[in-house]
């Protein structure tokens, strides 16, 4: 069950949120803008959930198996199945995934239904499904509220299908689109839904999440916290990235003594482009954490070579690699051109490019990088 009390943070939002609702104030149509870890998804759930029982308190709400809140959502073509594919088709899924992490990114949603390098749509065919749900009558009576998560990721064509629907709403009828990009929506559509921005979270809110949520101790998640920029879906990654800490250590040694190699000995490329490929089998999430890990270390290393000791938080498990010894080779002449090469990479690999080619690229570059120092 997620209420209001669940929420992390945005106090202001709730609070204006239920103050509409038990003033009779629901707008027809609402937009939700906000990035995924500030907590969107599971404020419209509260919100629709709040809708429900406003109707009768004595009722018991669970929003992810009400029959008057309806889900859509980006999804794939399941193996197998018939030309048409629509967020029905992974209702059980969705459902447990909201429910193991609420906070969690589109890309979160794509690695747990195995989509692999498919990119999610609301196609047309989803329209279909929507006007057929905002035709019917409600379960109960009262309130009905469709929640239409990513709603960026709806096609022109299903876009255009729902257009009128919110020029001519139904009454009882509530529509919740929850987007990070509000500027990729049709126009029209904007300009009919009340828009609810969310707030970055603390990083006292941040931590203490952590710390009840996730069994967390507290030194690291406030580290945690400092690094999320106010998104708790950060705060996540940052910690299981500190979990696979051991791992990446090992392959970003191994990738920067290849890379060094690579100016004296030529089979060293072949060694890279084998490294390349052990990485790329990892999945995209584990390659944007490596290289998340990898810009990091990077940046320590420019840290130390600077003599900013108070800035380096970073303790290298193996002792056969020397952080004052590599940051050497860091500097104002190539950090920044490193930088930006992960930077790119991290992008590509987000939007689905060939993991194997954009890391085989990234390590020729380095090569050349690493040696760049003056």
């Amino acid at each position: 069950m997620m209420t209001f009390k669940d929420i992390i943070g945005q106090d202001h939002l709730k609070s204006f949120l239920q103050k509409n609702i038990q003033s009779g104030r629901i707008p027809h149509a609402q937009l939700f803008v906000g990035k995924d870890g500030l907590g969107t998804l599971p404020l419209a759930i509260a919100y629709a959930a709040f809708i429900i029982q406003n109707e009768n308190p004595e009722q018991k709400v669970n929003p992810l198996e009400n029959p008057d809140i309806h889900f859509f959502f980006p999804v794939v073509k399941k193996e197998k199945s018939s030309s048409t594919f629509i967020s029905k088709d992974y209702i059980q899924e969705w459902r447990e995934f909201v429910k193991k992490n609420p906070y969690g990114s589109l890309n979160d949603w794509y690695s747990f239904i195995g989509a692999g390098n498919k990119q999610g749509v609301i196609a047309v065919d989803e329209a279909l499904a929507i006007i057929k749900t905002l035709a019917m009558k409600s379960f109960r009576g009262g309130n009905k509220i469709l929640i239409i998560w990513h709603a960026e990721k709806m096609t022109t064509a299903c876009a255009n299908k729902l257009l009128k629907w919110f020029e001519e709403p139904n009454q009882k009828t509530s529509i919740i689109l929850i987007t990070e990009q509000e500027d990729s929506l049709l126009k029209t559509i904007q300009s009919r839904c009340q828009s609810i921005h969310m707030h970055p979270l603390s990083e006292s809110q941040i931590t203490n999440a952590l710390i009840e949520h996730k069994n967390i101790d507290e030194a690291s998640a406030k580290r945690a916290a400092h690094r999320a920029d106010g998104n708790l879906d950060n705060a996540y990654k940052i910690i299981s990235l500190e979990e696979n800490t051991r791992e990446f250590e090992a392959y970003f040694i191994e990738w920067v003594r290849t890379a060094f190699q690579a100016k004296s000995n030529k089979n060293s490329i072949n060694k890279l482009m084998a490294w390349s490929v052990s990485m790329a089998k990892l999945g995209r999430e584990k390659e944007k954490q490596f290289l998340s890990y990898s810009l990091n270390f990077f940046r320590q290393a420019l840290m130390v070579n600077y003599g900013l000791d108070n800035l380096v938080h970073m303790q290298i498990l193996d002792d056969s690699f020397s952080l004052e010894k590599f940051a050497r080779f860091i500097d104002a002449q190539n950090i920044e051109k490193i930088s930006t090469e992960i930077e790119n990479a991290i992008y590509h690999i987000e939007r689905n490019a060939n993991g194997k080619i954009v890391l085989t690229d990234l390590s020729i570059k380095l090569t050349r990088l690493l040696h760049q120092k003056v």
